[in-house]
Parts: C-alpha cells; structure tokens; sequence
C-alpha cells in the first residue's frame, strides 16, 4: 500500500464529494497524495463513479495500490500483516465527527461516510476549487444559470425518486413533506428580501402539484445526461438555499460561498432517529 490515503468511495454524488473532501483535506495535511478506491461503485448496479465532472486531485487508485477487502472478521484477525490491519484500515466509528481522523497518518484506507464539514473545514478553499466544474454548463443550464444571475435566488430542493420508490431507503431516510417546505419558505422570507425560488427535484411533477406556496417558483427539471455535479452547480449559484435531507443538497448549499447566504435543512436528517446528526449541518446554517 503507497504512503498516500486513500477514500473509498460508495453512493452517490453527494456521498462521494463527502468521502473525497475528508481525503484530500488529510492528504493536503501531511503532503501525501490522495487516490480513490472506486470498488464499491463499479460493482453497484445502482451508482458508479460520479467525481469526473469536477476538477478534483486524485487518481484512481490501481488494482496493486489497493489492500484487500476486509470482512467484519478479517477486521479482527491480529496475525495479518501490518499493511493489512486497523492501522492501516480506518473505519468510520459513527455518524457525528470524530476528531481523531485529523491525526491519521498515511498509509491509510479510509471507509466510511464522513458527513460534517468539520472534516475538510481547514481546506474548504481548496475543495471548493476542486469541486469547480471540468466542463461548462450545457446550453440549457447555462440558460438557467442566466437567469438566477438575475434575481435574488433561493433553492429549494425536493428529493424523491428512491427515498420514496425503495422502502428501505423510504424507512431509513424518510422525504420533506409539503408542509416543511412551507414553514422553510415562511422561515427564509424573514430575512430575505424580495425572494425568487428556483425549485430543483427529480420528481418536478409532484414538487408542481404539491408545493402550494411556491406556485410562482421555477421549476427545474433534471436532465438525463449524467451531469448531476452540473445541477449542483446550478444551486450554488442561488444566493439562499432551503435543502432537503439530502447530500446532493448540501453539497449544493456549501458550494456557495456567500458569507451572508441563508440555509435552511431539516431538523430531522432520518426518519429513524439511528445517527448523531448534529455535526452534519454546518453551525451557520439553520435547522427546521
């Protein structure tokens, strides 16, 4: 295993960004290179790798950077070889920040989700240029961007699509009802003026029908094209944001770095209360 760190990356785009986030920040930390062990998205059906799009800095790591995979049992053999144990392996203990990873040393293989800022918040210049776009916008999102440039902006995120068609996903993450979304709106419009929504969402047609009181909103339909990290972009491109529980969504929220910009996220990131979330929403930021 090369003296570098390597993230392993699994779910989606958001997910991903997370995982990658916490890698570069500890390779810019201790001067080593970063590389991305994309195992586990080439072998789910569901996602693949998704950082292509941004101008990020780290390979892909190849077959023979790569330790072996460990079971929960191989986890707890202690006549492995060093490259092979939990020194070198490093496993997320739980959801809210832990600390310690700041003090991990290379070599290291990083598993895990990684969702707080707290983890790259002294390299967030740096991620942000990494997460700039390799590409411009396409035709159509740049006609969007276009016209966000002219009003006083607030995203608003409706995630559907699997939270709601697979029932584990739906059991463990749970949707932002409409009437969330309203309080978040009644919540922005005290100290936003002139507000302007742009509502983002992979299911348009339900977010039309149901959100009540964001009639006069534009609606942006995704485009299937696999350029989602350009959607992201065009949410950061708002000036407020109101986010669903999802990471798509905060990342779109954090990409803007407006220091007076208006966030607000759900209070309850789960359906099931099974994680310590409160490092996940960044202290400046509003919950609801």
């Amino acid at each position: 295993m090369p003296k570098a760190y390597i993230s392993a990356l699994s779910g989606g785009l958001g997910n991903q960004m997370f995982q990658y986030a916490v890698g570069r920040s500890l390779s810019l930390r201790h001067g080593v290179p970063l590389l991305l062990d994309t195992r586990m998205v080439e072998q789910d059906a569901l996602r693949a790798y998704a950082l292509s799009g941004f101008r990020i800095q780290a390979d892909i790591a190849a077959p023979s950077q790569l330790p072996p995979k460990l079971g929960r049992i191989g986890r707890r053999l202690r006549w492995l070889p060093r490259w092979m144990t939990r020194r070198a392996y490093v496993f997320e203990k739980g959801f809210a920040f832990d600390r310690s990873m700041l003090a991990i040393r290379p070599p290291a293989h990083l598993s895990g989700n990684w969702q707080s800022e707290k983890y790259f918040a002294n390299s967030s210049d740096v991620i942000r240029s990494d997460f700039e776009l390799a590409q411009p916008l396409t035709p159509e999102r740049q006609a969007v961007a276009d016209a966000i440039a002219g009003i006083n902006a607030v995203s608003v995120h409706v995630r559907r699509g699997d939270y709601l068609s697979n029932p584990v996903a739906n059991a463990y993450h749970g949707t932002c009802e409409p009437a969330w979304y309203a309080l978040a709106k009644q919540k922005i419009e005290q100290t936003v003026r002139n507000p302007s929504y742009v509502v983002f969402s992979d299911d348009p047609d339900w977010a039309r029908a149901n959100l009540h009181e964001f009639v006069s909103a534009k609606f942006v339909a995704p485009l299937q094209d696999g350029s989602d990290e350009q959607d992201l972009h065009l949410m950061a491109r708002c000036r407020h944001h109101i986010i669903a529980n999802s990471s798509f969504s905060w990342w779109g929220a954090w990409l803007n770095p407006r220091a007076d910009k208006v966030v607000i996220a759900p209070a309850q990131w789960f359906r099931a209360a099974t994680h310590d979330t409160s490092d996940l929403i960044p202290s400046g930021w509003q919950r609801l």
